[in-house]
């Protein structure tokens, strides 16, 4: 059971850092124009919905370490 939990764990941690790194680049991806124009641009709204995955997944990567410990604490 730990071990499944620790590869969860991981992958979690991964996918935490796979969307931050594609929330920065979509982020650098926006130009002076873009920044001029009207409402949100294409880049800017993948740039927010990798950031909110990224929350989302450090979110779960914490709540993973704390059924660890609580299962750790259990034995």
């Amino acid at each position: 059971m730990n071990i499944f939990l620790v590869i969860l764990l991981v992958a979690a941690m991964i996918a935490t850092v796979v969307a931050l790194v594609r929330g920065i680049i979509a982020f650098l991806r926006t130009t002076e124009a873009e920044l001029k124009g009207d409402g949100p641009s294409a880049s800017s709204i993948k740039s927010n919905r990798m950031m909110q995955f990224r929350v989302f997944f450090q979110a779960l990567a914490v709540l993973i370490v704390v059924i660890i410990m609580f299962a750790a604490g259990q034995t």
